[in-house]
């Protein structure tokens, strides 16, 4: 692979770096590049520092250390049709309404190019809008890996048009599930913050008025348990970990949210306990209000189960 055909990423490391694991630090100063990224970069060779190689992912950059990072070229991603078990809640010629697992990924991106929501709709369908391209076809709006419930998905440009239209001007019922840390002070109430890339760290999404865009959630109490809160969670605007990051900044985050939360969940779970509970449209074609609702998976269940029991 020629010099050309790569992005060169160089910086000196200042103090507030300083002391850090070089795979530690280095997500947080190049955009949408992961630790585990990082790691794979170094193992081939991809990383100096002052001009020399660096083999060790352990290695601690100190103050001064002036690092270069090279990025192989991206390469086109093909997005294969793989006979992947879909949980379909509605379909039509226009759309499809479905139930996403947690731990599927909506569409391949690097490094994930299997086993997504996409692979598992390409087998499924014969045609799905085009107007994402061909890396998210039929893709409309999107939820977390970790997060479970459901999509819409659009067979064709008119329906995607008209859904991501309803989208923009906030007519979509989103409905969402969610066990958050502590107890409410109110039983119902409204966040209203600004939401956009955490300027301390490119990995995580956070309130702020540097980059942030328009964000509103509203809440409402289901069951209190204490020390945690069984609530729902409507979104009015739709940013990328909307509810995840407002829950966090109202000091309630989500329990098993290791990105926004606490480091250590109880109860063995190690992801977000969020639920896309019920989705609801006008169809494009027929202009009908249309409401689904999905059950909340065994493990969510599962959960609340030994929160009521502790109660």
């Amino acid at each position: 692979m020629t010099e050309e055909q790569n992005t060169i990423h160089s910086f000196e490391i200042d103090e507030s770096n300083a002391g850090k694991r070089i795979d530690a630090a280095l997500p947080g100063l190049i955009s949408d590049v992961s630790r585990n990224h990082i790691q794979k970069l170094i193992e081939e060779g991809q990383v100096k520092v002052n001009g020399k190689v660096q083999s060790s992912k352990k290695y601690k950059v100190g103050q001064g250390d002036f690092i270069s990072v090279t990025l192989p070229k991206p390469q086109k991603l093909k997005v294969e049709a793989q006979d992947i078990d879909l949980k379909i809640v509605y379909e039509d010629k226009d759309l499809l309404v479905v139930n996403k697992p947690k731990g599927m990924v909506v569409h391949p991106a690097a490094g994930n190019t299997e086993g997504t929501l996409v692979n598992a709709l390409l087998y499924h369908c014969t045609n799905l809008s085009g107007i994402n391209g061909v890396i998210r076809p039929g893709i409309v709006h999107r939820i977390d890996k970790d997060t479970s419930g459901l999509l819409m998905i659009a067979k064709n440009d008119t329906a995607h048009r008209s859904l991501t239209k309803q989208l923009s001007e906030h007519t979509i019922t989103r409905a969402y599930r969610a066990i958050v840390y502590h107890n409410f002070s109110e039983d119902t109430g409204r966040i209203d913050a600004p939401i956009g890339r955490d300027p301390k760290n490119r990995l995580r999404m956070a309130v702020t008025t540097q980059n942030g865009k328009h964000a509103v959630t509203h809440y409402t109490v289901l069951e209190r348990f204490g020390d945690f809160t069984y609530i729902e969670a409507k979104l009015e605007t739709g940013r990328t970990h909307q509810i995840r990051v407002h829950m966090a900044y109202k000091k309630h985050p989500l329990l098993g949210d290791e990105v926004y939360g606490p480091k250590k969940g109880i109860f063995g779970v190690k992801s977000q306990m969020l639920h896309a509970k019920v989705l609801g449209f006008i169809h494009p074609v027929s202009g009908d209000y249309m409401e689904f609702e999905s059950d909340l998976p065994e493990e969510f269940e599962a959960v609340l189960e030994k929160l009521r029991k502790r109660k």
